[in-house]
């Protein structure tokens, strides 16, 4: 009996011991897995829209000052950062040649205006020739009219006068292609004046030279096009920074938009501007197509400098008092919901949209039970950290699911250490 009763003792003591036991495991396991949630709060405030991008600070107006003709540079006037004015001589090439090529042209024109005279005077011969023919033809025809003179004196007579009123057309065209010839000669006269004028480089607007190229000795050669020789910028008090923006966000940009930027020299200091062209030629590079958006850039103390690097910032959108909530909290999704998203219903990967292509926006929060529950949403502008919530069952204060935290294992007693 007694027996019996230590038995029934054991028995309900190691029923126990294996209920405690799974109990606890149970208890620590649950604790494992329990999922702890990240918040954010959505707030109600000012909200600014805005594109980011690099550019390159150039003045407005350049000049590239070349040369028509080829030669050696003798001197060189003006060097860098050197203020000119219109019509101010900066450079000279060696107007030798183009001088003696002058003489020469000038001198073919003399030649050619004597050669002229000479015709005339040949044309005047012709014309005196022509009437003493005429009157003999005349007084001969009256000879045989009273049967002086045979008739052939007389056809005779008129041959000479045809061949006379020949000669003389002859010598009017002689003259006239001499006057042609005369009027060519000028012409190269006044190519080989323009000629010699264009060995003086001068500058063809009031300006700053911000580049030369050349040197001088050094030749210059102008065949298809003019060599450059400097640059000259009109108002370096007036600059832009041409910047590239992606064709993702080109849409949001517009002419007279507020820009700021700063330059690596001057980090500390930000420029104002404002957009003032949008050009629509796109340029590709790795696949990756850009846009050009020019920049306006004040400089009245002559800070920048061309060629510097602006870190632009075009505020496209701007509004004081909206209901804001973290990017974060749109991009969160459960992890059931993950899974989920990847495939569609058909089977297929889907693409997360709706059906006039815009992806549908949510929010995440906690219901009575812990548990997270989807709130839709519908947004406005985002500045990159916060978007604006236009429509949805979402309140200033609200705390919405921004993501989990990881989950804190309880300590468990370690063995007996072995070395």
């Amino acid at each position: 009996m007694l027996g019996m009763k230590r038995h029934a003792f054991f028995l309900v003591f190691a029923i126990a011991l294996i209920a405690a036991a799974f109990g606890g495991y149970r208890y620590f396991t649950s604790n494992g897995k329990q999922t702890t949630y990240k918040f954010a709060t959505v707030e109600n405030g000012p909200l600014t829209a805005a594109v980011s991008a690099a550019g390159t600070l150039n003045p407005v107006a350049t000049v590239q000052v070349g040369s028509q003709i080829s030669g050696q540079i003798r001197e060189i006037l003006v060097d860098f950062n050197s203020p000119v004015k219109a019509g101010q001589m900066v450079a000279l090439i060696d107007p030798d040649t183009y001088r003696y090529k002058l003489r020469q042209a000038e001198a073919d024109l003399e030649a050619t205006r004597s050669a002229v005279n000479v015709q005339r005077a040949l044309a005047y011969q012709a014309q005196v020739n022509l009437a003493e023919a005429q009157r003999d033809f005349d007084r001969k025809s009256l000879l045989v009219a009273k049967n002086f003179i045979s008739p052939a004196d007389r056809d005779k007579a008129r041959t000479t006068l045809e061949a006379a009123q020949a000669q003389l057309q002859l010598a009017d065209a002689q003259v006239k292609n001499s006057e042609s010839v005369v009027r060519q000669r000028e012409a190269q006269v006044a190519q080989a004046k323009v000629d010699l004028g264009r060995t003086e480089i001068r500058s063809p607007v009031d300006g700053i030279v911000v580049k030369r190229s050349i040197e001088p000795g050094q030749t210059v050669a102008a065949s298809l096009q003019a060599p450059e020789l400097f640059v000259i910028a009109r108002n370096l008090s007036d600059m832009q920074v041409e910047t590239s923006i992606d064709e993702a966000d080109v849409g949001r940009v517009a002419i007279g938009q507020r820009a700021n930027f700063t330059v690596d020299a001057f980090p500390q200091r930000r420029f104002e501007g404002e957009v003032r062209q949008v050009r629509k030629a796109a340029t590709v590079v790795s696949n990756v197509v850009t846009y050009t958006v020019i920049v306006s850039a004040s400089n009245d103390d002559l800070t920048l400098l061309p060629g510097m690097t602006a870190n632009v910032r075009i505020v496209t959108a701007k509004k004081d008092k909206v209901l804001k909530v973290a990017n974060a909290a749109l991009r969160f999704k459960p992890e059931g919901e993950r899974d989920a998203a990847k495939v569609s219903p058909g089977g297929a990967p889907g693409d997360g949209r709706g059906r006039r292509g815009k992806p549908p926006s949510q929010v995440w929060v906690l219901d009575e039970a812990g548990k997270p529950k989807t709130v839709p949403v519908e947004t406005g502008i985002t500045d990159g950290t916060s978007t604006e919530i236009t429509a949805g069952d979402v309140r200033e204060g609200m705390e919405v699911v921004i993501g989990t935290a990881a989950p804190t294992k309880p300590a468990t007693p370690g063995g007996p250490r072995m070395f």
